[in-house]
């Protein structure tokens, strides 16, 4: 046991360091409240007139969307990280080379920064911009003590699936040098899949059953989903279940694709 607690204390304190480094940036998330806010207010004035006859549109009346909307951006502001584009810059400025020598999973000394960041965010970004949004639009709460619970490990879930994808595009910085494009064009997709802008049951029958294999669902429509009910516990057991096995899976490819492209990476240099 010991023997583990060793192990993880190197990644503990990447999470400390991650938690401490942002704090240089206090401001930034003192104006995120305001950028979120403003993301929900836009967004509510959208489903209001879209849903102005009092209609039902794929199962989502007026209330459930704009809680639908405002939950998802409190969550994004919690799961979102950078770890590929700190991973970007650190190849071009050849920083990299620092963390290749240390003894430690590269992999997970990003994403246990990425932790400690995220821990930051919730305390002074994700829970003061609920609050906000909460007193000022009317967002409904879970609908169980059950569901938040579940709704809380289907957050956590996006955290990691957003870690390993960021992961995996900040390793094709070695192979690419820039990913700027590449990274640009995973911010739209993931907005656009993940559900976030707007509800997976919206797109085609079709769409949606090609969309259901891949993972970028998990990231804000399911954890959404169980927030508001619309699943059964059978439902939403077998959500989670196929989160974590794409967290599983997503893990371990970036992983492998990490493995491959250190060995071919070149430091330039004195």
């Amino acid at each position: 046991m010991s023997s583990w607690v060793q192990a993880l204390v190197p990644y503990a304190e990447f999470s400390r360091v991650g938690f401490v480094n942002i704090l240089a940036f206090r401001l930034r998330y003192f104006t995120g409240i305001i950028t979120y806010f403003l993301n929900v207010t836009v967004y509510y004035f959208i489903w209001s007139a879209v849903y102005r006859g009092g209609i039902s549109i794929a199962g989502y009346n007026l209330a459930q969307m704009i809680t639908y909307v405002s939950v998802g951006w409190m969550i994004r502001s919690f799961y979102w990280n950078t770890i590929d584009q700190e991973m970007a810059y650190e190849v071009i400025e050849g920083k990299i080379a620092m963390d290749l020598i240390k003894p430690v999973s590269v992999q997970w000394m990003w994403i246990s920064r990425a932790i400690g960041e995220s821990a930051f965010r919730l305390g002074l970004l994700t829970l003061p911009t609920a609050v906000v949004v909460a007193l000022v639009f009317p967002v409904q709460g879970p609908v169980s003590r059950e569901n938040f619970l579940l709704f809380l490990v289907a957050v956590l879930g996006s955290f990691f699936l957003m870690a390993a994808i960021n992961f995996m595009i900040g390793t094709c910085a070695i192979p690419l040098k820039s990913i700027l494009a590449l990274i640009r064009a995973k911010y739209w997709l993931i907005e656009l899949l993940s559900g976030l802008l707007i509800p997976m049951s919206f797109f085609p029958d079709r769409v949606q059953k090609v969309l259901a294999w891949l993972p970028f669902e998990h990231i804000a429509y399911t954890p959404l989903q169980i927030y508001l009910g619309k699943l059964d516990r059978a439902a939403t057991l077998r959500a989670l279940g196929i989160q974590w096995l794409w967290v599983i899976a997503l893990l371990w490819l970036a992983h492998l694709w990490w493995e491959r492209a250190a060995r071919k990476i070149t430091i330039h240099g004195g």
